[in-house]
């Protein structure tokens, strides 16, 4: 059966959203399930796609929501949560919910994005919950597919352009952990491997692990999110004892820029051993290719040179 109605989960989220504009544009029928409609004015205007409000622990409108698909694509989740609970209630829990109900509908296609390194024996709650995630949709019996994408960069991150905004705040970076270790992949390829796979029956039942091209330690990433902005920061790497310490502190602030649990899930490298799956077609972009256009925009001083650009100085 040849998929036209596609059901996203989390669908307007960072990479939620790029996979809805590929979907649209590629002619599916597309509804996205949000728990306010306002949070996904920048998808309503799209011709082929449909918002509706869902709490998606709600058994009754789930059902009600995931009604007429013949796909559905989960991307619901979180990284900053200082409580185990947090994390299998939106990781493990909702999964498993997914899976049902997708059974009671007679959906067999699903489709979850987890995270690279996801583990039910990992020290990290996130990494724990996420292979507790895929455990319920391994065992759903359903036609799934399970991608798993290292730390993901593109226009609308929260990873890159976070330290692109602080670098240009502050004049020294005290960074937790300078030595982990990432491969980054560029949002825009990780959507086409989730748009790709609906028409490929071959990839069921399998998992991906993607990354892009290069390797990058933490400092690195800082300090070119920082170059890209036109900043440079005194970047200071902390110890384990000082990484902890800062991280726990962090925690207390309204808004959480690093936790416990992050540090402990960057104690395993997030990095591939393997290319990018060949049967996606995809030449993975490097980081160079995307990042400078879109954090010399996101800072003050980006604002400043597109400003100079246009009044031609």
């Amino acid at each position: 059966m040849r998929v036209q109605n596609v059901v996203l989960t989390g669908g307007t989220g960072f990479i939620g959203s790029h996979i809805v504009h590929r979907l649209d544009a590629a002619g599916y029928r597309v509804r996205v399930l949000a728990r306010r409609r306002d949070s996904a004015r920048h998808l309503i205007l799209l011709p082929n796609v449909e918002v509706v409000e869902c709490d998606p622990m709600d058994d009754d409108a789930l059902n009600g929501a995931l009604a007429g698909a013949d796909a559905v694509i989960h991307l619901v989740g979180i990284l900053h949560e200082s409580r185990r609970a947090g994390f299998d209630r939106v990781h493990a829990e909702l999964p498993a919910r997914i899976a049902a109900s997708c059974r009671q509908l007679g959906i067999a296609r699903l489709l979850h994005v987890s995270a690279l390194n996801a583990d039910m024996t990992d020290p990290s709650a996130y990494l724990r919950s996420k292979g507790a995630g895929e455990a319920a949709i391994k065992a759903s019996g359903l036609d799934w597919t399970i991608f798993r994408p290292s730390v993901v960069f593109g226009a609308g991150d929260s990873f890159l352009a976070m330290f692109a905004r602080l670098a240009n705040l502050m004049p020294i970076l005290m960074l937790a952990n300078p030595g982990a270790r990432f491969q980054p992949v560029w949002v825009e390829d990780l959507a086409a491997a989730v748009a790709g796979s609906l028409q490929r029956p071959e990839t069921q039942g399998q998992s991906y692990n993607l990354c892009g091209p290069r390797v990058y330690t933490l400092r690195e990433l800082v300090a070119y999110a920082a170059g890209c902005a036109g900043a440079s920061p005194r970047i200071i790497g902390l110890n384990p004892a000082l990484s902890w310490l800062q991280a726990w502190l962090m925690e207390w602030l309204p808004v959480k820029l690093m936790t416990r649990d992050n540090l402990r899930s960057m104690q395993v490298d997030s990095v591939c051993d393997c290319p990018f799956p060949a049967i996606f077609n995809i030449d993975p972009t490097p980081l160079e290719a995307v990042a400078p256009d879109y954090l010399s925009g996101d800072t003050p001083r980006g604002g400043y040179l597109r400003f100079r650009t246009l009044a031609g100085r």
